[in-house]
């Protein structure tokens, strides 16, 4: 008739079990959430059935490679709320969902006790319960069907009515039974959900940026063997990677000069990101630097100082690189006959030409950017700080870090977008594993909590992992140009503090470096465009080392989740807890946010939430000062000169219960 509906009869219309809901998924399944090998995934699902009927839930996960799933039986945690948790064990994405069903025989359980108190006959109750035991029989082994069905047939002609309560009740029968469920009208989760798996480096870095081409000590053009001299340094001060700005060859059409000047002199080096030459383009090296071998030892040497190399990719091209002569139809060519060159207005990049993604020929784009990668990762790189990401297709990076990490699973690939939210979003969800932030520009107690909410208490704590940059050779942010040296502390402790990746410009850091482009956010007489020479002897060294080693010894800090804002009733004083997920590790960071005036105040720490009662006496010990102060209760006092050490890394230390010692702290 008209008006009126047609309905299509559910084929698992018997299945009386609902999973309403199930936390963490992404854009209901569409993107994976992030984990690294060691890390736990914690699963939170909705589910209920019809009636009073008791039901069971389980949690299943297993590797991507793997057939068999591990099944673990999720806890009831009230108001229909079900949890369990597995962990990330191996290099590979995993996938997990849940099912639940309608547990006849827990459900008889629960009316057999109900009756059983109330005095009813239960002949027929029993005989019901021996048939469930049958049936489970049927589904055990020989040893534990034989123990099935002799229960069974104790319930069916009890020799003591109580007796045979008692042996349907019994933990041995329950955990028995429990073996063997009848899952044969089970609802399962769909789709399946997954979890991109990444080794430990994606959660726990620390990244010294240096420019290959200023690590000589007479201020020309240095090599690769000369860089290696960085590396002892640059791993006594505790980083684990050191990141290299392109190094490729440099164009030299429109090549800029000093402080981005339009016309070159003869001497300028050019800025790196202005990739290609006739010596070549993204696979090939800068003469100057020296050739593959040299780059391999550098590699090697990193790796016997326990760090990696970070090898910047910038998917864009000069106006000399080979592409551009041997195609043409991957570039934007303007009516006057020439390729369009980079612009970010006011900004013009005359020295750089993007890559058109547009292209009747993006397939063939893909295939030999992937090469690029691929051609690297065979010379022994693992990390790529990828330069503006944001300016390329998603599905390209979809499919690139896919593809790619298919052949090396132990890529990582780390987001260099400042751009709008949503996009520094995508670009997390299609596979990047770390991403820059926007904690450069966060300077006040209110914005930096307010953005630290939003990266650990949100959604976006599964899938977008943060990498804090105080400085990079692009920005030079107002706090550190006013700031003095206090500032360059305040946010080397604040980026190494709350996330667990962050990284420096290194030189320029160290020295505290504060001369801008009036005007602007910019370092002037930048080393993007002319070689440096640096004298790094008196510089935040000692500090970076002592920052770095206490985030060593420390495992709190080499997770970012786990950040807990803590109360302060001073505005320029922030205060943040960490605990570790074994709870072995609490840390508490105090920092003063002004950089001219001493300032003190209150701060409260959430006490149970690190394992302490509200009277208890503990000790917190300065990583920074070696000083030690015994605090009692949530709330105590501090004052910070930031002049001397705007900042405490406390490290709380529990009491030993004895009454007779004094000296009772571990």
């Amino acid at each position: 008739m008209p008006g009126t509906r047609s309905s299509t009869i559910p084929a698992t219309g018997n299945r009386r079990a609902v999973v309403d809901q199930i936390s963490p998924q992404i854009d209901c399944g569409e993107s994976a959430i992030k984990r690294a090998v060691g890390e736990s995934v914690t699963v939170i699902a909705h589910a209920f059935g019809d009636g009073h009927d008791h039901i069971r839930v389980e949690l299943l996960s297993r590797p991507l490679n793997a057939e068999l799933w591990s099944t673990q039986q999720m806890q009831h945690s009230g108001n229909d709320e079900w949890h369990a948790g597995f962990m990330i064990a191996e290099l590979v994405d995993y996938v997990y969902t849940v099912r639940a069903w309608v547990d006849h025989f827990e459900t008889w359980q629960a009316d057999l006790q109900k009756k059983h108190r109330a005095g009813q006959e239960l002949s027929v109750e029993l005989q019901i319960g021996a048939d469930f035991l049958n049936a489970a029989a049927e589904r055990a082994d020989a040893a534990d069907a034989a123990r099935l069905q002799e229960w069974a047939a104790a319930l069916k002609k009890p020799r003591v009515v109580d007796g045979a309560v008692r042996l349907a009740l019994s933990s041995d029968l329950t955990q028995l039974m429990q073996s063997y469920p009848d899952r044969s009208l089970a609802t399962s989760w769909e789709p399946q959900l997954r979890v991109h798996v990444d080794r430990p480096r994606a959660v726990y870095s620390a990244w010294y940026e240096f420019f290959p081409r200023s690590a000589g000590a007479d201020g020309r053009h240095a090599t690769f063997a000369q860089c290696r001299a960085w590396l002892p340094d640059i791993a006594r001060m505790g980083f684990n990677v050191v990141y290299l700005p392109p190094v490729h060859p440099i164009g030299r059409a429109h090549r800029k000069g000093r402080n981005n000047a339009t016309e070159a002199q003869p001497d300028d080096p050019g800025s790196p990101w202005a990739i290609g030459s006739g010596e070549g383009g993204h696979t090939e090296l800068h003469p100057d630097l020296g050739d593959l071998k040299g780059f391999r030892a550098l590699i090697k040497a990193a790796q016997e100082h326990k760090l990696e190399v970070a090898m910047d990719l910038a998917f864009q091209c000069s106006p000399d690189h080979p592409y551009v002569r041997e195609h043409p139809q991957w570039f934007k060519w303007r009516p006057d006959g020439t390729v369009q060159y980079a612009e970010n207005p006011p900004k013009k990049y005359q020295d750089i030409l993007p890559l058109n993604f547009e292209s009747d020929d993006w397939l063939g784009l893909w295939k030999e950017l992937k090469r690029v990668v691929i051609y690297w990762a065979r010379q022994g790189v693992r990390i790529f700080r990828v330069d503006n990401p944001h300016t390329k297709p998603f599905e390209f990076w979809r499919w690139l870090i896919a593809e790619t990490r298919a052949a090396y699973p132990d890529l990582i690939f780390l987001a260099e977008a400042f751009t709008r939210p949503k996009v520094m979003a995508r670009l997390a969800k299609v596979g990047f594993n770390q991403s820059y932030t926007y904690f450069t520009w966060r300077n006040t107690r209110d914005e930096l909590e307010q953005y630290i909410r939003e990266l650990t208490g949100t959604e976006a704590a599964e899938f977008f992992r943060p990498n804090f940059w105080p400085n990079t050779p692009d920005i030079l942010p107002e706090y550190l140009q006013h700031g003095g040296r206090p500032a360059f502390i305040v946010r080397l402790i604040l980026a190494a503090t709350m996330s667990s990746n962050y990284g420096v410009y290194g030189p320029a850091f160290e020295l505290c470096i504060d001369e801008a482009v009036e005007g602007k956010e910019e370092y002037l007489n930048s080393e993007k465009y002319e070689i440096k020479q640096w004298d790094l002897t008196d510089s935040l060294r000692p500090l970076m080392r002592q920052v770095n080693e206490i985030r060593r010894d420390n495992i709190s800090l080499q997770t970012t989740r786990n950040i807990e804002l803590c109360q302060s009733d001073n505005q320029s004083i922030i205060c943040y807890a960490k605990l570790s997920e074994d709870g072995s590790n609490a840390t508490v960071t105090v920092v003063n946010l002004d950089t001219r005036h001493v300032q003190s105040g209150w701060v409260t720490l959430p006490l149970e939430h690190l394992g302490l009662e509200a009277d208890e006496q503990y000790l917190m010990e300065d990583g920074l000062t070696g000083q030690r102060y015994i605090w009692n209760g949530p709330t105590n006092f501090v004052q910070l000169d930031p002049h001397d050490m705007p900042a405490h890394i406390f490290t709380l230390r529990r009491r030993l219960r004895r009454e007779t010692d004094f000296d009772y702290f571990m």
